[in-house]
């Protein structure tokens, strides 16, 4: 069963196959309730959201179209459940845009910044104070925003599929990323200066 697509799990759920469905939980968690606690900036939240994106999976499993990927499909159910639950909450935050990301030891990319991987021997802060400080600048950006870096950078969609998971347009996909990368260059420049 493991070594079946997402999409063809999907299918065998369709045709009565129950267990399937807890294949595709279990391949998709930690993605998923990592791309939502980031969107979201907090744990309950992303996983309540968790809980009703594979709900809404379940309820809408005979519409999914099996010719397409799943894997955009959820992210996009899980965004508009986020979307939703974040207003519930009214957590909108201000919009700041253009500013390089500028480092103590030069220029850095957002690239370099969202990166996990392990720190690199020059870096000057540890990588838990580092996570820490991206969470909190990415959980200021406003929700266009978050989804979109989330997506690109995180999950490493590329713009193609980061347009089907938003349902917008490829060109509105670089503009808003464009933006993003700004408004987030620009806050963790500011917050790098009140550490200073």
């Amino acid at each position: 069963m493991e070594q079946r697509t997402d999409e063809q799990l999907l299918e065998a759920y369709r045709g009565g196959e129950a267990s399937t469905l807890e294949v595709l939980v279990r391949r998709h968690h930690d993605d998923l309730l990592r791309f939502l606690y980031r969107l979201t900036g907090s744990r309950t939240l992303a996983e309540d959201v968790f809980q009703e994106a594979f709900l809404q999976v379940h309820l809408s499993a005979s519409t999914f179209d099996t010719s397409r990927r799943f894997k955009p499909w959820l992210f996009t159910i899980a965004a508009n459940k986020a979307r939703d639950m974040l207003r519930k909450n009214a957590r909108r935050r201000a919009l700041d845009l253009d500013a390089p990301v500028r480092g103590s030891e030069g220029e850095v990319t957002f690239v370099d910044l969202m990166a996990i991987e392990g720190p690199s021997p020059s870096q000057a802060m540890d990588v838990t104070e580092r996570d820490a400080k991206v969470q909190q600048v990415v959980s200021e950006l406003p929700l266009l925003m978050r989804e979109i870096l989330l997506l690109a950078y995180f999950q490493k969609m590329s713009y193609a599929q980061v347009a089907e998971a938003l349902d917008i347009p490829l060109g509105t996909v670089k503009s808003r990323l464009h933006s993003a990368v700004a408004a987030f260059a620009k806050k963790w420049e500011a917050a790098n200066e009140v550490d200073v």
